[in-house]
Parts: C-alpha cells; structure tokens; sequence
C-alpha cells in the first residue's frame, strides 16, 4: 500500500512485496479504497470495490484505468441510476471529475439504478495522486430522508443542531419563521449568529436591546432542557422547547400557542370575577349556575386544544365539577336563605352562614388560583422574583399561619434545626407557598394528636428543606401518582379524599422552577416525609 500511495503502479509482483495481512484487512473493509497516482491512473482498490459495482471488471483488470475511465464503465455497466446523468454523461463524468481538482473535496453522493446510495469522499496525498473512499449510504440517507418529510409535515418549527451548535437539519417552517425561504439555506448557521440576524431583521418582538434578547435565547438553548415564549412580528406566539440530544447537539420545537394563551386571559378575567363572589350574595341562583357553566364551557374549549390529552381531560373535568360545585351549591344556597327570608335568621345564624359563604369562596379562589399558577408554568410564563430568602424565617412563619389548624387537631408543629440564617436563591412568595402546602398537608393528613416537624439543612451547594409526619402515611406504590395533577392522597381512616389534588404537582412544579426538586417519602402506618432541595444562596 505505501508503494501505491508514493504513486508507484501495484502489479502482481508488487503486491507480493505486500504484507498479506494489510491486503487482507483491506479487502474485509465494508468500504472501497482506491489509489490514484499523479496522472490519476488506479493503482489499488480493494475487494469491496467490485461489491458495490458489480458489473465492474475484477480488481487486476482494473489497474491502469483513469478515473473517468471508471466513471463510464459505471455508466456502461448501467450501475448510475438515469435521473444522475440526465441524458448528458459527459456532463456526469466532468461533475464526478471536479471532486479530485479545485478544492471540490466535499462528499458527492451519486445513486445507483438498484435503489443503492454511495458516498465518494477524495483527498490529495502527499506525494501526489489521489485516494477515494466509496461508502454504501443508503440506509443512513434513508434515515434522513424520512426525518426530513417527517419534520416537514409537522405544522411545529423543527430544527436540529451539532455539537458546534451549527444548524443541521431544519423545516420549511423553520427556515420561513427565521426569514428564509428554504432550510437549506440555514445549514451551517452557528445559532447565535441566527439569533442575532433574526433581531437585526426583528423577526420577533424584542424587549430591551436585541444583545439581551440574543443572550436570553442562548441561555435557554444551551440549558438541558429549557422552554420560553417568543412572539413574532406578526403577533404570533411560540412556546420554544429546547433539548440536548445524545450526539453533543441540540434539538429546537416552535409551537404555536397563540389560541392558547387567548384561552387562558380569558379564564384570568374569569377568576378575577370569582374572587369577588364573596361581595355579591344577592345573585340569583340562575346567575351563579351561568357562571359556573361558562367555565366548564371554558374548560372544555382548554382542553379540546391539548390533543391527545384525554385522559388528563377526564380527570380535570371530574375534579372541577365536584370541587367547585361544592362550594358553588353552599354560596347559592345560604345567599339565597338570606336573601328570601332575612327575619327569619339572628345576628349569630347570620354571621355563621356568612362564614360558611365566606369559607366556599376561599376554596374557589384557591382552587383557581391553583390551575392558573400551574398553567403559567407549564407555559413557561411564571416569573420567579429571586433573591437571598432566610428559610428559616420561611418555616417559622409557616408554623405561626398553621398553628391555630394544629391545635384544633392536638398536633404539635415541632420546629426542629430552623435556626435564621440559611439562605436560599428564591422566590420568596413561591417558597411560602410551597412550603404552606407542605405543611397544610401534614396537618390535614396526620391523626389528632400527632407531630408534624419542620427542619432544614445544607447538602453541598443546595438547602434541604424537609416537613415530616407521624400520620398513617400511604403505600411506596402510590407516591408517584400523588404528584400528579388531580391525583388525591388515599382515603385515611374511611374518610373520603380530600383536595383537588393539585398541592403537591404545584410544589413539585415550584421546586423545579427553581432548579430545584421535590423528593416524598412514606411507607403505610410509618408517615409522611417532603423534602424540598432548592440552591443556596
């Protein structure tokens, strides 16, 4: 072989000089090599060669020939599929000879007439001549082109990137929504270059200076997995989902959720109009039962625009309709009780049922309050106001608003190595949220009697914030459904569920929020333990 790549023919007395095991490992390569001299006659090919075209005359005979000599065989022996040579074979030949000159050393692909793709890539070596690689590409071409109509099909924008972050593949819709008329004219782009002509363009509407609004775009594509909203400059909004892929690249998806975030305005205005319930107690109750309709109309309209959700439709609709009726069917009718026969009630029946009218709206508020705080996240539309928050300050104020509830119940709220001081990059508002429904749940849940304790701790660069009970627990099995949306905790000592089953999906969606996770232990009869891991300060 060293002689063939110095330029010198290889004859049969020159192949004995040969070391047979190179020869031999050359003709078991799945890949043809060729060698050319300076005067780009072959002096080598291996076994292969004569797999991929078989109509070509055995290695030996082969010696001597020009690369165009090759390339007219193949034509001859009919291996070129006719949509290659268009009716012109010189042309084809010519085509074919400029990847050995000029610096045309980009792959070529041609296609046979069996269906078979080969992949020739050339290079000069150093002392003259030529040496090409032909590699059978059908399958890894097949591949990409059903990646390729697949994506295409898609009415989301598609794009994939390199480990360079150059763009590889994307769609027409794709190419169309960064201001070009084909994908391929974006093949190569690194991506903030793309993002910096998208704002020079002003493509999308941008706040602040397009350098910021490059940076936050880079920000969310470099991340594992990152997802945020843009709006063209057609008024269109897009919910971005970025994801590394196995390869070292990336992979972008633009869906259109303009439709989406109308649905959820409308249903902000909706719970604006419930938190005031507790001032209108002279409605009707054909009003309140208008009200409540509109919203399930509204729900349902949610939901017929997250396709193939089914399932998690159901078991919404089913949670809505007794979690807000309930509610809806005290407010209706002790108003109504006050309204119709005002004499009949004394200053303390009053004030009771004002309480329990009082007590539904607050459940009502607080349910939808629930389904919009997880609406925004999912969204990638909760805005977190971060900044140094002292947890331990969190947890005391956590036991003080609980208090009263534990006492009622003769629970002890134990606060256990919550000194001041430990402190953690959040939301404040966000944490007492999480940490409010953490602790409202081991008060709920936990037998008259019982302890609840709050703790926290550092671990490396995270803060652990932890709320466990002595209650009745549940089983290993169900604490990964729990967590779900609508999912309730078991049934406890024949009584029946309670909650809508969004508390826990809500802290989990917090904590992840924050870079942070939820953790839940808990075993029957042994009982429940949530961990709260959130980065330090």
């Amino acid at each position: 072989m060293l002689a063939a790549a110095s330029g010198r023919a290889v004859s049969r007395d020159d192949r004995a000089d040969l070391s047979a095991a190179t020869l031999a490992a050359f003709d078991a390569l799945r890949i043809a090599v060729t060698i050319f001299d300076g005067n780009e006659r072959l002096t080598y090919s291996n076994a292969h060669f004569n797999h991929l075209f078989r109509s070509m005359p055995q290695q030996e005979a082969l010696l001597g020939q020009s690369y165009t000599d090759l390339v007219r065989m193949e034509i001859e022996g009919g291996e070129i599929a006719p949509a290659e040579t268009l009716g012109d074979a010189e042309g084809f030949v010519a085509r074919r000879f400029a990847q050995l000159h000029g610096g045309e050393y980009r792959p070529q692909d041609i296609r046979l007439a069996d269906g078979r793709t080969i992949e020739i890539k050339a290079r000069r070596v150093a002392a003259g001549g030529w040496i090409a690689l032909w590699t059978d590409v059908t399958e890894s071409r097949a591949l990409l082109a059903r990646l390729t109509d697949a994506i295409e099909l898609s009415a989301d924008a598609f794009a994939f990137w390199n480990a360079k972050d150059q763009l590889v593949i994307c769609n027409g819709c794709f190419a169309e929504l960064h201001g070009h008329g084909a994908p391929a004219d974006l093949e190569g782009v690194n991506f903030r270059d793309m993002m910096q002509a998208a704002a020079d363009r002003k493509l999308f509407a941008i706040e602040g200076s397009p350098a910021d609004w490059v940076t936050w775009r880079a920000e969310t594509h470099e991340s594992a997995a990152g997802a945020q909203t843009v709006t063209s400059a057609r008024g269109v909004t897009y919910l971005i989902r970025e994801r590394a892929t196995r390869d070292g690249g990336r992979a972008t998806v633009f869906t259109d959720v303009t439709d989406r975030r109308r649905v959820d305005a409308v249903l902000a205005e909706e719970t604006q109009a419930l938190s005031q319930m507790r001032q209108v107690l002279a409605k009707s109750q054909r009003e309140a039962e208008q009200h409540a309709t509109f919203l399930a109309d509204m729900t349902k309209r949610m939901d017929a625009a997250q396709s193939g959700a089914d399932a998690a439709k159901t078991t919404f609709l089913r949670t809505m309709s007794h979690e807000m009726k309930t509610p809806l069917n005290a407010i209706i009718g002790f108003s109504d009780m006050l309204r119709s026969t005002p004499e009949r009630f004394g200053p303390e029946q009053v004030a009771e049922y004002a309480g329990l009218i009082h007590q539904g709206g607050h459940a009502m508020l607080r349910l939808v309050n629930h389904i919009l705080d997880l609406t925004k996240i999912a969204a990638g539309r909760f805005e977190l106001n971060r900044a140094s928050v002292d947890v331990g300050l969190v947890l005391i104020a956590a036991k003080d608003a609980h208090e009263t509830a534990a006492e009622k119940k003769g629970i002890a709220l134990v606060l256990d190595d919550c000194g001041t001081g430990m402190m953690v990059d959040a939301d404040q508002s966000a944490l007492g949220s999480m940490v409010g429904h953490l602790v409202e749940n081991a008060v709920t849940f936990t037998h008259n009697g019982g302890e609840v304790h709050l703790s926290l701790a550092r671990a490396g660069r995270r803060v652990r914030i932890q709320v466990m009970d002595n209650g009745p627990g549940v089983e290993t099995r169900e604490l990964e459904r729990i967590v779900r949306p609508f999912e309730q905790m078991p049934p406890q000592g024949g009584q029946p569920a309670q909650g809508a089953g969004l508390g826990l999906t809500l802290v989990k969606a917090l904590a992840e929020l924050h870079a942070g996770e939820l953790n839940v232990q808990s075993a029957l009869g042994d009982g429940f333990c949530a961990t709260i891991e959130l980065p330090a300060a």
